[in-house]
């Protein structure tokens, strides 16, 4: 029943996904098998390099061939990346391959990761199927909550700040304030992680409802510490895809030349960087994370086991620093080009103060979602834990209020979710 779901969520976007799906999973499915039987080093190696071909193919056949006769309205990123670590695994020997054909293509092709994740090790998402149960009240409350949650940070937050100020000052950022623009910079940074995490809000609970656990993807990303913990936090899945199957692939890493260390991780995000799109906006996205966490990683071998000062005054600075290095970066992330990201730099340094565009109601929005975000773990588990154990009546009522809030609050239409073109 789930891989007709899946394969019907691929149909909605195109016929093709119907033949295209399948074969990359069978694909996959059998070179795994293969894997695990084969024993030559030089065999195994040409198993692995044709599942990484097949994959990366499908990722640049959609994403960088606009001159191929067809366009593909669904990337598939996240479907190649969580189909790798399938066939990575069993080639490190770390996981067996599935016993299930059925198991694994309801797993490759899992609809609820498609979009935007979070990346799932197809190791840790194959055994939840014969581990299926009756779904309980406290489940099902954890998935509604999870479901209205995300709704609340697209539909009344990210959709709302992008709307209002943000797309605006991105386009034509001659024509704002620096102050203006400067609004709009800072609103991106929490549009773009309140419709990240919505998605994958909505991701876990849909599958949560199906009786299958998906990983974590956010953790408070803007409370870090430096850069390096900020990667923790955001989008864990694909960072932790980076390090796992990219870093520490790349040679090097062994050598007595501890350079390699430092070089790794510039080349390891400015692939991340490039995976986003061939432009040279994400090309320096990333490589001003690799070179942020070179250096991170560098002052730390210096300090060697030094106690880090825990005063809260101390831990808001570096914090601050942290977020506004991240910033710097989204800069160049959301502009379309590097002449609009010179531009709102130049904005932003022109000095120039108005706030003729910025309305109460977007530094409304954009405060509740700054103090939203700083909530302590422990607040937001307790309203989790509140909501599961309210009686079905009082879930209903509240996701009837959310529904009436969407309907009069939210704009017309909802935009696409902004890692969905990833």
């Amino acid at each position: 029943m789930i891989l007709f779901a899946n394969y019907f969520f691929y149909a909605r976007w195109d016929l093709i996904y119907l033949a295209l799906i399948p074969v990359a999973s069978a694909c996959d499915f059998f070179i795994g098998q293969a894997l695990a039987r084969m024993q030559h080093p030089l065999a195994r190696r040409g198993l692995i390099t044709l599942s990484i071909a097949l994959n990366v193919g499908l990722i640049v056949s959609v994403k960088y061939s606009p001159r191929l006769p067809w366009i593909l309205p669904l990337g598939l990123s996240f479907y190649a990346f969580q189909s790798l670590t399938y066939t990575l695994d069993i080639y490190r020997r770390d996981a067996e391959p599935a016993s299930s054909f059925l198991a694994y293509l309801a797993s490759a092709s899992f609809f609820p990761t498609t979009l935007a994740g979070p990346i799932a090790r197809l190791s840790n998402l194959i055994p939840q199927w014969s581990k299926w149960q009756v779904l309980s009240a406290e489940d099902g409350g954890r998935a509604l909550f999870l479901i209205g949650l995300g709704l609340i940070k697209k539909l009344l937050i990210a959709d709302y700040l992008a709307e209002n100020l943000i797309n605006r000052v991105f386009d034509l950022p001659k024509l704002y304030s620096g102050a203006e623009v400067l609004a709009g910079v800072y609103g991106y940074a929490f549009q773009l992680y309140y419709d990240f995490s919505g998605y994958t809000d909505i991701a876990l609970g849909s599958a949560l409802l199906l009786g299958i656990k998906l990983p974590a993807n956010f953790n408070r990303p803007y409370v870090a510490q430096n850069i390096a913990d900020f990667w923790r936090r955001w989008h864990i899945s694909f960072s932790n895809w980076l390090r796992d199957y990219l870093y520490f692939s790349l040679p090097g890493l062994r050598s007595r030349w501890k350079i390699f260390a430092y070089l790794n991780l510039v080349v390891t995000m400015a692939i991340g960087g490039l995976w986003h799109g061939a432009s040279w906006t994400f090309l320096i996205w990333g490589v001003w994370h690799g070179c942020g966490l070179a250096a991170q990683r560098w002052w730390q071998a210096l300090r060697g086991n030094t106690p880090r000062n825990e005063h809260p005054a101390s831990r808001i600075g570096r914090s601050l620093v942290t977020f506004h290095f991240v910033l710097i970066g989204w800069i160049f992330f959301r502009a379309s080009n590097l002449s609009t990201a010179r531009d709102v730099f130049a904005q932003i340094f022109s000095g120039t103060v108005s706030f003729a565009n910025v309305t109460p109601a977007f530094l409304t929005v954009l405060t509740f979602a700054i103090c939203a975000h700083f909530v302590p773990k422990q607040w937001y588990e307790g309203g989790l834990r509140f909501f599961s154990a309210a009686p079905y009546y009082a879930q209903a009522a509240a996701m009837a209020l959310l529904v009436v809030a969407i309907q009069y609050v939210a704009g017309s239409s909802a935009a696409p979710f902004i890692y969905s073109r990833f």
